[in-house]
């Protein structure tokens, strides 16, 4: 459970720089609200690999981190660019599935208390970039239509710190 443990703290941090570079791709292009939005969301993957991190060390253990790959940044459109944060969502949701399995079966019970806040942290994750996702494919290329939904993006505001 422990390694598993530390492998979902490496994912978390690696989905916080996957979204960084995601960040980067947009603000370049000066789609700001959007940069705003993936940087708001490297925030959030971030403090939950901080989570984890702190769940570890709590239960007595020292906590590991393993290597973290280049995430890559070669988008050719918007729509491209949140396509794979609603792919990168959807293999998060696997890995804390089966994290929670993992717990489960060993009986690690407060891994699995821990990890509840996971699962319905997945779902609205999940269902946040699905709406996006769909909102850009209805817009699809019209320059007015990407302008606002761009600013639609830029108007997240920070979510609180995971507990």
């Amino acid at each position: 459970m422990l390694d598993a443990l530390d492998q979902q703290i490496s994912n978390e941090f690696s989905a916080s720089f996957s979204y960084l570079a995601m960040a980067s791709w947009c603000e370049h292009r000066q789609f700001m609200g959007a940069g705003h939005w993936l940087r708001l969301q490297s925030a959030e993957e971030y403090s939950h690999a901080m989570k984890l991190f702190n769940f570890v060390l709590a239960r007595n253990h020292q906590a590991s981190v393993s290597r973290i790959d280049n995430p890559g940044g070669d988008f050719t459109s918007l729509l491209e660019v949140f396509e794979a944060a609603q792919t990168q969502e959807q293999a998060v949701s696997r890995q804390i599935d089966g994290l929670f399995e993992l717990a489960f079966q060993e009986k690690v019970f407060a891994a699995m208390a821990e990890l509840q806040w996971f699962v319905t942290e997945q779902v609205e994750e999940e269902k946040s970039i699905r709406e996006i996702v769909a909102k850009m494919r209805m817009v699809k290329d019209d320059p007015s239509s990407l302008l606002d939904l761009d600013r639609e993006l830029g108007a997240r505001a920070a979510a609180p710190q995971a507990p």
